[in-house]
């Protein structure tokens, strides 16, 4: 259970951290598709360990076997099944919390839900779990390239340290030219001397992840529960470490008169419907307006901090967690791909549901 999204294009993740591997099987995902392996590759490195010192130092390289769905460089509308095998575990690590609940981590909720947990890097819990979401994610991508919509996300914030720029104002093709992808050289300078001084100090900080789709066509999404905004603030969530969703005008927009945010609608020379501002992100009754789609994804500081913290045993023990093991003290300049990747997953599928729309 919890393990599946998607309706059409529907995606399975499996594995745990410190497994033999992880992995995804994708279905639904139309014949045809173009499978470059250089580019799952390369969107799998941005999201793989040890790219800097302000990112866990585990050594994967995290090559992918693909078992099934792809003939020459297509794929074959059948199951796609995705490995990656996991080759630097360093399971030691976790044995001093096999009977200890981390502050923030699943640890707990895990045991008493299930009556068993894997401590090992905190099992199908780790973020780890990630890299098969990316995997799908790029084939997602290609799907959605071949119809002229491209995604995009960017760092837009680590602890205090904010850009306030909208993504217009920005040159996002440099996002990837810094370790910290902030579009905004000077800043992820800052971003990233703030976040190599918190790990010096055994601490973690948080950050936010902007992301903005453009080319998506009018008419993607559902009414009532199955709203675009909806799936796309569901995928967020439910990637590690994500507290918190906003799209468009978000938690701003109710400092506005609707006089103000509405989105007035005017028509081009050749027809075509626009409007004259987007604080709708996009979206409009739950359905792509043909705008760009954007939101902000906040992402809480890494749980698990070099540093002794005050818990308990699994038998309501008082107990010193004792920070250890490699880990992010920033998960944001990683979770860019994935950001990008469930918002690809979560286009994908609603392309494939509009297709049955209407005759």
């Amino acid at each position: 259970m919890g393990s599946n999204y998607g309706e059409i294009f529907k995606i399975s993740t499996f594995g745990e951290s410190h497994g033999s591997g992880i992995g995804v099987v994708i279905d639904g995902c139309p014949a045809g598709v173009d499978f470059d392996p250089v580019f799952v590759q390369s969107e799998l490195t941005r999201r793989k360990p040890g790219q800097s010192k302000i990112t866990t130092q585990r050594k994967e390289a995290d090559e992918f076997e693909v078992l099934s769905g792809v003939f020459e460089n297509k794929t074959t509308g059948t199951p796609i099944a995705i490995l990656i095998r996991n080759q630097d575990q360093r399971s030691k690590d976790y044995s001093h919390i096999s009977d200890q609940y981390r502050p923030s981590h699943a640890d707990y909720t895990y045991q008493e839900k299930y009556g068993i947990r894997d401590y090992r890097g905190g099992g199908r819990s780790s973020a780890r779990e990630t890299a098969a979401r990316v995997a799908a994610g790029a084939i997602a991508k290609s799907l959605l390239k071949q119809l002229g919509v491209e995604i995009q996300a960017y760092v837009s914030q680590v602890g205090l340290l904010k850009l306030d720029k909208s993504h217009q104002e920005l040159d996002l093709s440099i996002t990837e030219t810094n370790d910290v992808r902030c579009p905004d050289p000077e800043l992820a300078q800052r971003m990233f001397d703030f976040i190599d001084g918190v790990r010096k100090n055994g601490d973690s900080v948080g950050g936010v992840v902007s992301c903005v789709a453009t080319g998506v066509p009018v008419g993607w999404g559902e009414p009532v529960f199955d709203k675009l905004h909806a799936e796309l603030g569901k995928a967020m969530l439910s990637i590690n470490a994500v507290k918190g969703f906003e799209y468009g005008s978000g938690f701003d927009g109710v400092a506005m008169l609707g006089s103000q945010h509405n989105d007035a609608f005017y028509t081009d020379e050749a027809g075509k419907v626009f409007t004259k501002t987007n604080y709708s992100g996009g979206i409009q009754g739950g359905i792509s307006n043909g705008e760009d789609i954007y939101f902000k994804v906040a992402f809480k500081p890494v749980a698990t901090i070099m540093q002794d913290q005050d818990s308990v045993d699994k038998h309501g023990n008082p107990a010193i967690v004792q920070g250890k093991g490699r880990h992010d003290p920033c998960v944001v300049p990683r979770a860019v791909p994935i950001v990008e990747a469930m918002a690809a997953i979560v286009l994908a599928d609603f392309y494939l549901r509009n297709k049955s729309a209407k005759i």
